[in-house]
């Protein structure tokens, strides 16, 4: 009877054990499957259709070289690290990527080759000003055209933000983000509505002037915040329309918006003194204290990113207070 006892007393507790140990073996298993699922997030590839072509970008892009600010500037508002910038003017409020702590990828209009090439990025990201040498820096690695349509302004900023999203992860707060600028911008055009103001905008450039108007580059200003144009009939281009001051007195806006390129460009800022003079004087906008000088910093170097863009929104509303 003890020999019975002691058989299915060793024969319990080998069953116990085998049971423990499948159910290791199942825990094991587990472990594997939630590795092997990391490992596929890791190994995605994002396919981006741009305007220039088509880039297979893979998630999570570690080694990030970056030529265009605003893109620049949705990234750092996003947290997202990058390895190389284009340390040609970088906006002051950009000002820690001008340091050694990233690879310098070389000027907005020649990249440098060599720098990328030893660098070996995961993706590339360009705008207007790298157009022309994108078919080289393909050759080096996924490159992103990310530039903002001026006569669709806010739909391709949004489409923009939406790739970066993708890429990186970051859906939930780029729509949240996106929703503040949007509603920032409503109230904004309840401002400008119930206002008979009609604004100029001009970019102030070493001793010269020109205007632009909607669909322009600093259009947005009439078409998404809703100042009226003084002048409609404004020629929409990159550089704007070449104008004299005594246009400007001309068309006599009740607000004048001026963007100084010298400040941010290498030169001195000498907009104020330009504008200011004895014509321009006579005007509504120089009379009622409504010259406004842009931050050239958000409005000429990095438009259409999510901190620009809501600084745009800001200095507009500042303008009607």
């Amino acid at each position: 009877m003890k020999k019975i006892i002691g058989f299915i007393t060793i024969l319990v507790i080998m069953m116990v054990i085998a049971a423990c140990g499948d159910s290791n073996a199942d825990n094991n298993t587990n472990g594997n499957t939630n590795t092997n699922n990391d490992n596929n997030t890791e190994d995605q590839v994002v396919t981006i259709e741009h305007e220039l072509g088509t880039a297979e970008v893979p998630k999570n892009p570690e080694k990030v070289v970056v030529f265009d600010y605003g893109t620049l500037d949705t990234l750092d508002a996003l947290g997202i690290d990058v390895a190389a910038v284009s340390k040609m003017n970088v906006p002051s409020y950009l000002d820690k990527y001008d340091s050694d702590e990233y690879e310098n990828a070389g000027t907005l209009f020649e990249p440098d080759f060599e720098k990328l090439s030893e660098i070996d990025p995961d993706v590339i990201f360009i705008s207007g000003r790298q157009s022309e040498v994108y078919d080289q820096l393909e050759e080096l690695a996924p490159t992103v055209y990310l530039a903002v349509d001026n006569e669709r302004y806010m739909d391709s900023f949004k489409e923009n933000l939406d790739v970066i999203a993708d890429i990186f992860d970051k859906q939930d707060e780029v729509d949240e983000e996106y929703a503040e600028i949007e509603a920032s911008i409503e109230e904004l055009n309840e401002v400008t509505e119930a206002s008979d103001n009609e604004g100029l905008i001009i970019l102030a450039n070493d001793d010269k002037i020109s205007a632009y108007g909607s669909e322009s580059r600093f259009g947005l200003i009439h078409d998404v915040f809703g100042v009226p144009a003084v002048d409609e009939g404004i020629e929409a281009s990159t550089h704007g329309m070449n104008v004299t001051f005594e246009y400007v007195v001309e068309q006599d806006p009740d607000i004048l918006y001026v963007v100084d390129r010298g400040a941010v460009v290498g030169g001195e800022s000498s907009a104020k003194q330009l504008v200011e003079n004895k014509l321009v004087k006579n005007t509504k906008a120089y009379k009622n204290d409504n010259i406004v000088y842009l931050d050239p910093d958000y409005w000429y170097l990095s438009g259409g990113g999510l901190q620009s863009v809501s600084e745009m929104v800001d200095e507009i509303a500042a303008s009607y207070e």
